[in-house]
This record gives C-alpha cells, sequence and structure tokens, in this order.
C-alpha cells in the first residue's frame, strides 16, 4: 500500500485481487502479507510490495532491506501455526503484474483445519496449482486469525 499525502494508504490491484483489504494479515513499511483467498495448501499467502514496481530489479534498497525481516516473520508464524515441512517462494507475476511472490507452504502429509483435510498434492514436486483445497470464508477467516495470533 502506498501512502497518500492524508496519510491513507492505496491499495494496488493485485492486492485487491488477493482480497485486501479483509485477507490482511501483517503490514510492513515496504510490503504487506495477506491470506491467499484460492488455498492450494494450509496457510498459503501472498506476499506483496508496497511500491508501485512491475520487476523485482525496481524495487527500491528499503524494500530488499526489509524483506529480511519480513520473511522471518512469516516463516516463524507459518511455521507456529502450522508446521509446514517446506516453503516455496513463487515469484510468478503472469497475470498479476505488481511485485508479489505466492508464499506457499508445503507438506509431507495431510493438515487438518477447521474440520477441512488440505492435501499437498503437488509434493515432493512444485506446488500444483490446480489442485487448490476448496475452503470457505469462514475457514478463510479462521486461518488468517490463527495465522494474526501466531505472528510474533
Amino acid at each position: 500500500m502506498t501512502p497518500t499525502p492524508s496519510g491513507t494508504a492505496i491499495l494496488n490491484p493485485t492486492m485487491r485481487k488477493f482480497g485486501a483489504p479483509e485477507t490482511i494479515i501483517h503490514q510492513f513499511q515496504h510490503w504487506i502479507v495477506m491470506l491467499r483467498p484460492i488455498q492450494l495448501t494450509l496457510g498459503s499467502l501472498v506476499l506483496a510490495a508496497h511500491e508501485p514496481a512491475r520487476s523485482f530489479s525496481q524495487l527500491g534498497q528499503e524494500s530488499f532491506i526489509e524483506l529480511h525481516k519480513v520473511t522471518g516473520q512469516l516463516e516463524s508464524a507459518l511455521a507456529k501455526a502450522f508446521n509446514y515441512d517446506k516453503l516455496n517462494y513463487l515469484m510468478l507475476m503472469m497475470v498479476d503484474p505488481d511485485v508479489h511472490f505466492h508464499v506457499i507452504p508445503r507438506y509431507v502429509e495431510g493438515r487438518y483445519f477447521n474440520g477441512v483435510k488440505f492435501i499437498d498434492s503437488g509434493w515432493p514436486g512444485p506446488p500444483d496449482f490446480n489442485k487448490a483445497t476448496k475452503t470457505d470464508a469462514d475457514t478463510n477467516r479462521l486461518i488468517r486469525e490463527h495465522l494474526i495470533s501466531c505472528w510474533p
């Protein structure tokens, strides 16, 4: 989100596509962490840059410096919340051009949350974007709240 002179924030189109502001888990000065509305695996996130950049190299030095802090907190929260086995950061930007990562926790075995079984059908290969776990708004809200409660 880019601050405006009045102090309010602007959500870029990529952030809005992934449900912001309702999906926001944590905001930093240069980055925003959101729950991915379509859960590939339990705890799938989107990490988006606030800067109006269309390529990774266009981000300012401050964004790169802060990324270290962001990834440390994000990984800590996901580990505490869901005890993932591996974590994939995918910067695809094929459809949504603003700089963002899909952060996909990976699991050897299925995980249950709110009565829903989450299977990592791509394990041990790349995540399978065609086999997401169907979740409803209530389950997504609970996942988001649980991650917020686990944030360091």
